[in-house]
């Protein structure tokens, strides 16, 4: 028998045209994700064939995206470069070495910001003075529910069963649908922004539970109203992905475990909940205390939990 010689793919376009083929396809309400295959890192490789990209190609390109302060996304380039050209090696389409393979990526430093307690008062105040119903409502959504920002801003009444106070989230980023349980504070923010005729809803005149006149049919992320929030609040670095993160944040500082937090959250994974294990310090702290207190006992210290409070200096000159 003749053994015919693999086909290879000459430029890195087909290969990317073709590896996008395999892949879930893209859900028409969340356009941002199709967004993401265009990123502007493989311009200058249009006219590449794939045995010509080296190691050091790779390497730079992930540098460059690093230096621009897009550490994270740098990663995902090399991981996805990597996924392709394994994915031509299977295929019979490549046989030579893969370019990604030996790129050191950036460690990734998980951000740990949440709304704090102190925080919590001018942050609800603040809300409130919102003028835009639809900012106010997005934004206590967002914090009530845990979703992701894309999820909230492109809900459909269709996936919403307010009678059981449930969300179905139908295409989330991990491509598992999920269900939010939603709280009687959630379900009554819902029922503010249901059409006034049902009938509405079930011929598709309301599609979103945030719509507008827009190409998606639903509004944006509300940057300028977050910024408002924010400002009036005297609260600062604090993102609207960060509420997803408050949510789980107090359900662990309410002593849930981390199966439930992730369930609630969508992780698909335990390691996405695993940060929550280390955001709660009160039992931390509680431990060091005890530990501080046993030690001095044992010294027969006294400690400053003992020690009678200073009195101010106007009192002393009494």
């Amino acid at each position: 028998s003749v053994q015919c010689k693999p086909r290879v793919i000459k430029e890195t376009p087909e290969l990317f045209q073709r590896f996008l083929g395999v892949l879930p396809p893209e859900d028409e309400r969340k356009p941002h994700g199709a967004r993401r295959t265009k990123h502007p890192a493989g311009v200058h490789w249009e006219n590449r064939s794939l045995s010509s990209i080296t190691l050091g190609d790779v390497a730079q390109l992930h540098a460059n995206i690093g230096r621009l302060g897009h550490k994270t996304p740098a990663n995902k380039v090399v991981t996805l470069i990597s996924s392709m050209y394994n994915r031509a090696r299977d295929w019979g389409l490549f046989a030579g070495v893969n370019p990604a393979t030996g790129v050191k990526k950036f460690r990734e430093v998980k951000r740990e910001r949440f709304i704090q307690s102190d925080e919590l008062p001018r942050f609800f105040e603040a809300v409130g003075e919102e003028q835009s119903k639809d900012v106010r409502d997005f934004v206590l959504l967002s914090l009530l529910t845990g979703a992701r920002k894309a999820d909230v801003i492109s809900m459909r009444w269709e996936d919403m069963s307010l009678d059981r106070g449930e969300w179905r989230v139908p295409d989330p980023k991990n491509s598992v649908p999920y269900v939010v349980l939603l709280t009687l504070e959630a379900v009554a923010i819902l029922r503010s922004r249901q059409p006034a005729d049902e009938a509405d809803s079930s011929e598709g005149k309301a599609i979103f539970v945030f719509p507008a006149n827009s190409k998606t049919g639903h509004i944006d992320k509300p940057k300028k109203g977050w910024a408002r929030i924010l400002e009036r609040a005297e609260i600062s670095n604090l993102r609207v992905h960060d509420l997803r993160r408050s949510l789980g944040s107090w359900q662990a500082k309410g002593g849930a475990s981390l199966a439930i937090i992730g369930k609630s959250l969508g992780h698909k994974t335990a390691a996405a909940t695993m940060i929550y294990a280390r955001l709660d310090q009160d039992p931390v702290r509680a431990s060091v205390e005890k530990a501080t207190a046993a030690m001095l006992k044992a010294a027969g210290v006294k400690g400053a939990r003992s020690q009678p409070k200073a009195r101010s200096r106007a009192s002393a000159s009494r």
